[in-house]
């Protein structure tokens, strides 16, 4: 029998939301196991978790006895266990390709909005939510300007972020711009991230991994 593949993560949290849609397109089974990120002042927080990741943070996935975390080393373990359909290009220029464009959203602009950011903002800064709000819209707005030009600027941009099948880097746009639309920025001047975004939300790979679509997600949302 194979290892079984266990995801803890929360419905909202946008690493989390990567890797299912990694999980999805390689057609692969996995028990789901919520991590509530604010309820309780954080089940991340609690000393059973820690042992899968002392980091306190989600997604950690189980293969069997092994840990993995980090949502971007997380998808290419998938990647190179369960190598069809890749979610890396073949060309060495391309495969670099999908890693910046993974990095400049999960590492340069996703990190100022994350959960452990805004509660120090208002529990030690005070900040009031409007401007934590705009702090948000504002980095997510600065990488998305940048994105943009990349993708609708190089040839190698098809129906998705690389070529015409969906990649890494594809897995790390949806869930930011779910954040985006979640916090009301103003896409108009991103036509090519808009437009590759509803691409891929046309998949049931991405549907399926959406937030709303998740066990832990409320009720109403």
């Amino acid at each position: 029998m194979a290892d079984v593949l266990r995801l803890y993560g929360y419905w909202r949290s946008s690493a989390a939301y990567r890797v299912r849609i990694a999980l999805n397109l390689k057609g692969l089974t996995y028990d789901s196991v919520p991590v509530h990120l604010v309820r309780d002042g954080g089940e991340q927080f609690s000393a059973e978790f820690a042992q899968l990741n002392p980091q306190s943070r989600v997604p950690v996935l189980m293969h069997g006895n092994r840990i993995f975390a980090q949502s971007l080393a997380i998808i290419e373990y998938l990647d190179e266990t369960w190598p069809t359909p890749p979610l890396m290009p073949m060309s060495l220029r391309d495969r670099a390709r999908v890693r910046a464009i993974a990095q400049l959203i999960a590492c340069d602009i996703h990190p100022l909005s994350n959960v452990s950011v805004l509660r120090f903002l208002e529990t030690v800064w005070a900040v009031p939510r409007p401007e934590r709000d705009e702090w948000i819209r504002h980095w997510i707005r600065e990488g998305f300007q940048a994105l943009e030009l990349l993708l609708a600027q190089s040839p190698s941009t098809g129906a998705y972020c690389e070529g015409d099948m969906p990649s890494l880097a594809d897995c790390c746009l949806i869930p930011q711009v779910y954040n985006a639309h979640r916090y009301g920025l103003d896409m108009s001047a991103l036509p090519t991230i808009e437009r590759i975004n509803a691409t891929c939300l046309q998949l049931p790979e991405f549907d399926l991994a959406r937030p709303e679509a998740q066990p832990d997600a409320p009720a109403a949302v």
